[in-house]
Order: structure tokens, then C-alpha cells, then sequence
């Protein structure tokens, strides 16, 4: 019964997510489409937005005090079938009947698959019903496998944040796996803070143990962080291969932190651990299928070049550069080094006229310098 009710509340958070992201999109859409002179932030689909959004994360945050987290954590693919369902059902460009199927096959079958997998999830998902006391905590806290956990991923963090930050080793896998890492710990704490805090709401008091603050401060700065990275993430890749491959190493990583930590697969059996992997592998497929197929935003071109111009002749065709390149140089103007060019470049030396003025103020007849000395 706990865990129904934490898996019905992770798809509500998921569901009503999905909905609040694209009426807030839809408010800055309907803005850009129109002469209207007021700000996002001061309509009321914005807003109702924003609070279906908070209503969202709350339902989710909830989740975790009920259901064990390898439960909850891969329930995150609903929130991507519902925004495809949204997509789709919302499209604002005009397409023939003929090519609807041909061009959202991909994204019925990935929805159909993130289902079948959500169902085997919740279906053959860990039944841990631990409650989430200072006592509990703390024991899994300083239990040794965690704590080896911790080294290795410690280990691999500094490893991949080396060659990110220093090889400049921007790859996509590299950067989703920084998040991954920082987000298993984010979905450890957010576990132990909404089960100490429903704990405390049944009549047992956990806000006063410090292990409590401690999860609280480690749950926010993860964060934090976890949300720099996927924002440097988002400034070298598309939105469509952030959403499929952070879903498959973040969950992937969230599942091996709770087994250690939560000790969630504790107990169960060889057929349940295989279908729960099952679903999951069906969730991965059915996320890429629907990433897979979003429209890939057509980069903005800042200039225009001049052989795309309507009735401009390519004059290198002929042979005549339009500017002269001297020494192969992607410069010009006052930007050439001018140093070690010949004397038939260098710029001739232009007259230097000045005035004198005589004791009544008439201006004396200019005279001209035209040459220097080396003194001089």
C-alpha cells in the first residue's frame, strides 16, 4: 500500500510538471507571438504555471517518503511521455494526414514502451518499508558498503571533473555523468529528509537530530551544483539528447545508490530483480525513441554570404578576390601585425601640418615635415 501510494504520487508530481513547463512555454510563446508589451511574469498562465509546477515537486518530494527510491526514481519517464502527448496533441504547424503516422511513429512506440515499463516498475518494484528515523539513517550512513560506494564515486567524480575541467573533455556522456553522480547523492538525502519529516508528522519528532540538517544542507547544495552542470550541459548539446542520456545515467546511478544505501533489493527475489531491470531497460528505450524524434531547432545564421545573395556573380569564379588576403592572414585593417611586412606595404608617411599662430592672432602659412632624422 506505501509503495502504490508513493508511485501514484511520483506520476501526479510528474504529470502536473509536464503540464506547468509547457503552459509557462506556451505564455512566453503566445507574448513573442503578439504586440503584447507586458512581461512573462505578469500574466496568468505564467503563474498558473509556477504553481502547478511547485504542486509538481511537491507531489515527488512526497513520493520518496513512501516509496523505496529505486521505485520512485525511474518514474521520471512520465513526465517525458506527457510532454510528447502535449507536443503532439498541441502542434501549431501544418502537416498532411499521410505524413503523421511516418513522422510520429517513433514517438508512439517510445510512448507505448515508457508504459510498458513504468508498469513493470511499479509491479515488480523493491517492497522496503523502512522508516526514515535519525537512528535508521545514520546506521546506513556509516554501514561499509556505502561508504565503499562513496569512495569509488568519489573517485570517479574527480577523475571525470579532471579531464572536464582541464582536457576540456566536453563530451556529452562526461558532463550527464557529473550530474548523474551528484544527483544519486541529491535523491539519497531527498529520501531522508521527506521520511524523517513524514516520521515527525506520525508523532515522532526528527527535526531535532542533527543528521537532519545535515541531509538538508547535502540535499540543496547537490542541487545546486547538479543543476551548473546540466546548465553547461545545455550550452553544447541539444535538449532531446540531454533529456534521453541524463534519464539513463541518472536513474542508473540513483538505483545503485539506493541499493547500497536503502539496502532496497534486500530480500528480494532473482524474478523480481530481473523484471524490475526489465522495465527499466524498456523505460531507457521508450525515453531515446521519444527524444529521438523531437525537431532539432535550426541554428541562427548571423551573417549572410555574399554568394547567397540574389544577382551577386561569384567573383571567384573568375579569379578576382573581392578582399586581397596578404600572407594568408585572417586580419585586416588595424588588426595586421605590419612588423615583418615588405617596404612597398608599409603605409607612406603623410604630411604633418601645422599652424602657427603670429602675436595678433593671424594664423602663419602651415609648413610641411617630409623627412625625419634618426634623432628626431
Amino acid at each position: 500500500q506505501e509503495n502504490l501510494i508513493g508511485a501514484l504520487l511520483a506520476i501526479f508530481g510528474h504529470l502536473v510538471s509536464s503540464i506547468a513547463l509547457n503552459l509557462q512555454k506556451y505564455s512566453h510563446i503566445r507574448l513573442a507571438g503578439s504586440k503584447d508589451p507586458r512581461a512573462y511574469f505578469r500574466t496568468k498562465t505564467w503563474w498558473s504555471g509556477l504553481l502547478l509546477l511547485v504542486l509538481g515537486e511537491l507531489g515527488v518530494f512526497s513520493s520518496y517518503a513512501f516509496a523505496p527510491l529505486s521505485l520512485i526514481v525511474p518514474l521520471s519517464a512520465v513526465s517525458v511521455v506527457a510532454s510528447a502527448i502535449i507536443g503532439i496533441i498541441f502542434i501549431k504547424e501544418k502537416w498532411k494526414p499521410k505524413e503523421f503516422l511516418r513522422r510520429y511513429v517513433l514517438s508512439f512506440v517510445g510512448c507505448g514502451l515508457a508504459v510498458v515499463g513504468t508498469y513493470l516498475l511499479v509491479t515488480f518494484g523493491p517492497n522496503s518499508h523502512e522508516k526514515m528515523t535519525a537512528e535508521n539513517i545514520t546506521r546506513h550512513l556509516v554501514s561499509w558498503p556505502f561508504l565503499l560506494y562513496m569512495l569509488v564515486e568519489i573517485i570517479v567524480f574527480c577523475l571525470l571533473l579532471y579531464f572536464y575541467k582541464e582536457r576540456n573533455a566536453n563530451y556529452i556522456v562526461i558532463i550527464l555523468l557529473l550530474v548523474a553522480l551528484l544527483g544519486s547523492m541529491t535523491v539519497v538525502t531527498v529520501k531522508a529528509v521527506a521520511g524523517m519529516i513524514l516520521v515527525s508528522i506520525q508523532g515522532t519528532l526528527q527535526l531535532d537530530s542533527p543528521i537532519f540538517y545535515i541531509m538538508l544542507v547535502c540535499m540543496i547544495a547537490t542541487a545546486i551544483y547538479q543543476a551548473t552542470f546540466l546548465a553547461q550541459a545545455s550550452q553544447f548539446y541539444d535538449s532531446a539528447q540531454i533529456s534521453s542520456v541524463g534519464y539513463i545515467l541518472s536513474t542508473t546511478a540513483a538505483i545503485s545508490a539506493g541499493a547500497t544505501f536503502y539496502l532496497d533489493f534486500m530480500g528480494e527475489d532473482v524474478l523480481h530483480i530481473c523484471m524490475f531491470a526489465l522495465g527499466c531497460l524498456i523505460a531507457f528505450l521508450g525515453v531515446f525513441l521519444i527524444t529521438r524524434n523531437r525537431k532539432k531547432p535550426v541554428p541562427f545564421e548571423p551573417y549572410i554570404s555574399m554568394d547567397a545573395m540574389p544577382g551577386m556573380q561569384n567573383m571567384h569564379d573568375k579569379g578576382i578576390a573581392v578582399q586581397p588576403d596578404l600572407k594568408a592572414s585572417f586580419s585586416y585593417g588595424a588588426l595586421e601585425n605590419n612588423d615583418s611586412m615588405p617596404e612597398i606595404y608599409t603605409p607612406a608617411t603623410l604630411p604633418i601640418v601645422q599652424e602657427q599662430h603670429g602675436p595678433k592672432g593671424v594664423s602663419a602659412p602651415p609648413y610641411r615635415v617630409l623627412e625625419h632624422s634618426k634623432e628626431e
